[in-house]
């Protein structure tokens, strides 16, 4: 009787996004431009008006969000842990900055941190000879996230 080993649907995301993210520096770039991007989608998100008047701003980030952690954390429950940090920690960085600087100067930062970001990441897909992963699949827009906190994971020696 033989035992094989199944790879769970998280490792065989990651094979196929690192597949797409070899070159060193186009790693670089994914690794501060991704995260970039998420924040930049969730202020966006938290941006637009609640349709209820007893809701507040960001009450469609917090549902992308746990959307988002709901996908993930059935994926790894480590890494939903992670991202859940991660996600709780843009959240209040959109909160202060909306008492800070206002409901339309968030929006138009993380505007143009969207804009940079991704430009950045076509510079590096561009440097790498390889297109981004979510044009074959969009789950993958879901899965850079989660590549950047699995490789600050494994950096510091902590399982996925």
């Amino acid at each position: 009787m033989t035992t094989t080993t199944v790879a769970r649907p998280i490792d065989r995301y990651f094979a196929s996004y690192s597949d797409d993210h070899r070159n060193a520096l186009n790693q670089r770039i994914h690794v501060v431009a991704v995260p970039a991007i998420l924040w930049s989608v969730v202020a966006l998100l938290w941006c637009l008006p609640p349709l209820i008047t007893w809701f507040q701003n960001g009450i469609w980030a917090g549902f992308a969000m746990f959307a988002a952690w709901c996908f993930y954390n059935k994926l790894s429950r480590p890494l939903g842990i992670g991202m859940l940090v991660l996600l709780f920690v843009f959240g209040c960085l959109c909160r202060l900055l909306e008492a800070e600087i206002g409901l339309q100067k968030l929006f138009w930062l993380a505007l143009g941190v969207f804009v940079v970001a991704w430009i950045a990441q076509f510079i590096g897909h561009k440097h790498e000879g390889r297109k981004p992963s979510f044009l074959t699949d969009l789950t993958y827009l879901l899965i850079g996230p989660a590549w950047v906190v699995a490789k600050l994971y494994r950096r510091m020696g902590v399982p996925y």
